[in-house]
């Protein structure tokens, strides 16, 4: 038997790992592993059925040395001295054991010189896997470096620099690269490169680089220095054809512009966001698609403003704006930016949420409730619609849509017992129960409450209008007529529907 084993764990994705190396570690008598901190290690235990017993992982060295040189000499004597004891050791490490591990070059150089059998199983590197998120082919001229080996790189050709495990370490990777790039330079960081649900793909400015909260020991930078003219994200000079509405806006916010304008603040203009929004909502019931662009218009222009206000106080600025929904779209369709497959619209759904729930981890807002994350000022049909929806996902409703039918039944015989025997508050909670329940239907028939109860009202307005005119041509007033005429009028205007 093999005195030493070393086996590559790859990427992170289980399906990224070869036969080989998995039909390795199934036969090891004793498993080490370089680090436990591996997304494909909580896999690799369920699937092997591997207890705490069946492995040691040296994360402890990493805590306790002073230098990496340190970690991975602790590293090198446990091993060798396992296999000078006779013990045949499994060592497993991430990726392919032949690219940037230290402690296998030095073990396949230890076993030369002792004259011990070795053999290394590679699975899918790493690299591979940013090489392929990235769209990058490394034969064009791109240098791979370690982060930790800062004084000896310099930016002269596409750089890829891994190993950009935290802050402190993005940070030195900024400030040296700001020695020979400017500090806006676009760079694209990538962690979890092929791993399905983890990847995270963002171009940023350079400054940026040690801004980002996720960065962990799967994280890569990515340098083009050759041709940047296909980067867009993150740059300062407005890449959109926003320029001239910003310009505007500016000019009006200048201590010789709008005296109404200079006034407003952040809090003032919510109602203006609000209120434009629903206007665009009309104009498209209305199919009036001329009217459709100026409500759209008017939209941007508040989202401008906002952004005007927030840059004039050092916040952000309308291309921070771009520039984040646009990392946002990148990273939540790694199904069309990545490496992800998916089959259908209810697939991209789940991977969606997956990702927002992985963003919430890696900024320490994780919801403390399923049901949190809705909009408290959303209207009130929209907000119940989503908080059952979410209380479904969990298995929190009934096989089909005819339960909540009869849970709609059921409260209106509360409602007709409330407004019998109860008082005021008991009526408004049952009526209350109705919508609620009512919702729970919509939902179940893919309606959406909201843009039902819209159109609905939207009927009644014109039936109503109708009744006015037909009133109006007889030369009647409204209030002079009764129920039942009114009613005859309304059935001929629903007809002529």
């Amino acid at each position: 038997m093999t005195d030493i084993t070393i086996v590559g764990l790859g990427p992170g994705s289980p399906d990224q790992i070869s036969t080989g190396a998995l039909d390795a570690i199934k036969k090891a008598q004793h498993l080490y592993l370089r680090t436990a901190v591996h997304p494909v290690l909580p896999w690799l235990i369920r699937e092997l059925k591997l207890s705490a017993a069946d492995f040691t992982t040296f994360d402890s060295f990493y805590e306790q040395a002073e230098s990496f040189d340190e970690v991975y000499e602790k590293i090198f004597s446990t091993l060798t001295t396992a296999v000078n004891k006779g013990i045949k050791i499994t060592y497993a490490v991430p990726g392919h054991p032949g690219v940037a591990e230290t402690t296998v070059t030095q073990l396949v150089s230890w076993a030369q010189q002792k004259q011990k059998t070795l053999a290394v199983v590679p699975s899918m590197s790493c690299l591979d896997a940013v090489y392929m998120a990235l769209g990058i082919d490394p034969t064009m001229g791109l240098v791979i470096a370690d982060a930790l080996d800062l004084p000896d790189i310099v930016p002269n050709r596409a750089l890829l620099l891994t190993q950009v495990y935290s802050r402190l370490v993005a940070s030195e990777v900024k400030l040296h690269l700001m020695e020979y790039l400017s500090d806006e330079h676009p760079i694209t960081v990538i962690r979890g490169a092929g791993i399905p649900n983890e990847e995270i793909i963002v171009t940023i400015p350079l400054y940026q680089l040690d801004n980002l909260p996720w960065l962990d020991h799967l994280t890569s930078v990515y340098v083009d220095v050759n041709d940047c003219s296909h980067q867009s994200l993150g740059q300062t000079e407005c890449v959109y054809p926003l320029d001239p509405l910003v310009d505007v806006m500016k000019r009006l916010r200048a201590p010789d512009g709008c005296p109404w304008d200079q006034a407003q603040t952040n809090e003032s203009l919510r109602r203006y966001l609000v209120e434009e929004t629903y206007e665009v909502l009309e104009a498209i019931d209305e199919r009036r698609w001329d009217k459709v662009e100026e409500e759209l218009g008017d939209v941007l222009l508040q989202i401008v403003f906002h952004a005007e206000i927030a840059e004039e106080n050092e916040l952000f600025n309308i291309n921070d704006v771009v520039s984040t929904v646009s990392e946002k779209l990148i990273r939540r369709h790694p199904h069309v930016f990545g490496s992800v497959e998916v089959e259908d619209a209810q697939e991209v759904s789940v991977n969606w949420e997956e990702i927002k729930k992985q963003e919430r981890k890696a900024t320490g807002d994780e919801y403390a409730s399923i049901l949190d994350g809705v909009p408290k000022g959303l209207p009130a049909l929209t907000q119940a619609e989503k908080i059952q929806a979410k209380a479904a996902r969990v298995g929190f409703e009934w096989s089909d849509v005819t339960g909540a039918m009869d849970k709609v039944r059921e409260e209106l015989e509360e409602l007709r017992e409330a407004n019998e025997n109860h008082g005021y508050e008991d009526i408004q909670a049952e009526m209350g129960d109705v919508f609620f329940a009512l919702v729970n239907v919509a939902r179940y028939l893919g309606v959406d409450p909201e843009m039902a109860l819209r159109e609905s009202t939207a009927k009644f307005i014109k039936r109503f209008h109708f009744i006015e005119d037909m009133a109006a041509k007889q030369g009647r007033n409204l209030a002079q007529m009764d129920l039942s005429e009114m009613d005859a009028i309304w059935n001929v205007a629903k007809n002529r529907e």
